[in-house]
């Protein structure tokens, strides 16, 4: 979340930050509220250490006499402690309620976009930052769209997972089953190879893990929960590979922190229907390697560069025609101070997947984190970055559809070593 002293030293800044976001003229008063809340808990607090200091002189009065023998004299003076006790249990029942909510109010702000980030109200007013390779490779006639290429080459069943499971949980099989595995393995290899460290971390997390990385409050009816544990499916390996420096004072000199993960991922997705969700368009569990990096604030754009470059490169090598676009403020997660998403071009479809989304939360998600680091004699809150490396399912639908031909699936070179066969067929 925001940080109050930002708020309070930047209100038009911020003001401004929620109009890109298309905020209404009602919506924006919630800042008014922040402020007045933070008064309110602020002067109650002033209030009550001048109670306690008031009960405390009298405190110190009463002994004074009761020393000197004059007992007689502090019945009036007791029951002055009498009433400032009463008046400090509500004073600090007053200040409890502001201040949660104070915090309350703050959970509702997203945060502010970066002075990149370009107005608009949906997809549709996102820029082209890149684009990569020829979006329309020559398929022929026959071609046909990844979830009939999976039956003719028994890649992966939707029905089955119907059976096991419900919709939108594939199963994959023999070399659909070996090409997952091999494009999780290159893409945790290709990250170790750009300095990141890998992790393994577990699959359903606390609240607070949620929280601290924003799903809670903000996306809660798109995770799977686990009721009687109190727990939720992770939606991406981000929340809990960011929630290892939870509450660390990170050493300066160890920025930038760069961390790997590849996990499945479980999103409820509801609400999704038509033909742009057919096959791995969208589905409730798919494998990701995701990438994060805790950066110093004055080094986190240029991080946020080398992850888009990172993430290039993967598309690049595996010969898929791609896009970057910059997310309009209408468009950007609510954590999110800058967004690029990266799509391949489906051929059989004739249409953008989104496969990636690489993003910079500056102190958004640090606020909540307590991720610090220790400035000269200053204590500062770090910055968060991640992005995919990549989504698996999209990225097998592109790859299935784009190198279709005659014969079978041809993949691209670089998977040959870790699939251990070049034709699907």
């Amino acid at each position: 979340m925001l940080e109050l002293s930002f708020i309070k030293t930047n209100k038009e800044r911020v003001i401004q930050g929620l109009k890109i976001r298309n905020f209404s003229v009602e919506s924006l008063q919630v800042i008014d509220h922040i402020l007045g809340t933070d008064e309110v808990r602020r002067s109650t607090q002033a209030e009550l250490d001048n109670n306690l200091a008031e009960s405390k002189r009298l405190a110190a009065e009463i002994g004074s006499l009761f020393k000197s023998g004059k007992t007689g004299d502090t019945d009036a003076l007791k029951q002055q402690v009498a009433a400032l006790k009463e008046q400090a249990k509500n004073l600090e029942t007053k200040m409890r309620e502001a201040a949660e909510r104070l915090e309350e109010l703050l959970l509702s702000v997203p945060n502010i976009p970066h002075i990149s980030v370009p107005p608009g109200k949906s997809p549709e007013d996102n820029e082209v930052h890149k684009a990569w390779g020829k979006p329309l490779p020559e398929l022929g006639d026959g071609a046909i769209p990844h979830w009939e290429l999976a039956k003719k080459y028994n890649i992966f069943d939707l029905d089955l997972g119907v059976k096991l499971t419900g919709a939108g949980f594939p199963v994959y099989r023999g070399k659909g089953a070996r090409l997952e595995r091999a494009l999780i393995n290159f893409f945790l290899d290709e990250a170790t190879k750009a300095g990141y460290e890998e992790i393994a971390p577990p699959l359903m997390v606390n609240q607070e893990t949620a929280r601290a990385t924003g799903q809670l409050p903000d996306k809660e009816g798109q995770m799977y929960y686990v009721e009687k544990d109190d727990l939720y499916l992770i939606p991406t390996a981000e929340v809990p590979v960011t929630n290892l420096y939870r509450d660390v004072i990170v050493d300066e000199k160890d920025f930038p922190i760069k961390l790997t993960g590849y996990t499945p991922c479980f999103r409820r997705e509801a609400g999704s229907y038509g033909a742009h969700v057919r096959g791995l368009n969208r589905v409730h569990q798919f494998d990701k390697v995701e990438i994060v990096q805790i950066a110093h604030p004055d080094t986190s754009y240029g991080q946020l560069e080398q992850m888009l470059a990172h993430v290039s490169s993967l598309l690049e090598k595996l010969e898929l025609p791609y896009r970057i676009l910059r997310l309009c403020g209408g468009d950007m997660g609510f954590t999110s101070a800058l967004t690029f998403d990266f799509e391949v071009w489906s051929a059989a479809q004739e249409r953008w997947l989104e496969v990636s989304s690489v993003s910079n939360f500056e102190t958004y998600q640090s606020n909540r984190l307590k991720v610090r680091f220790k400035d000269g004699g200053k204590t500062r809150l770090a910055h968060t970055l991640n992005g995919s490396a990549l989504a698996l399912a999209r990225i097998v639908a592109a790859l299935l559809e784009n190198n279709q031909a005659p014969e079978g699936i041809r993949l691209p070179k670089v998977l040959h070593a870790y699939t251990g066969f070049e034709l699907i067929d």
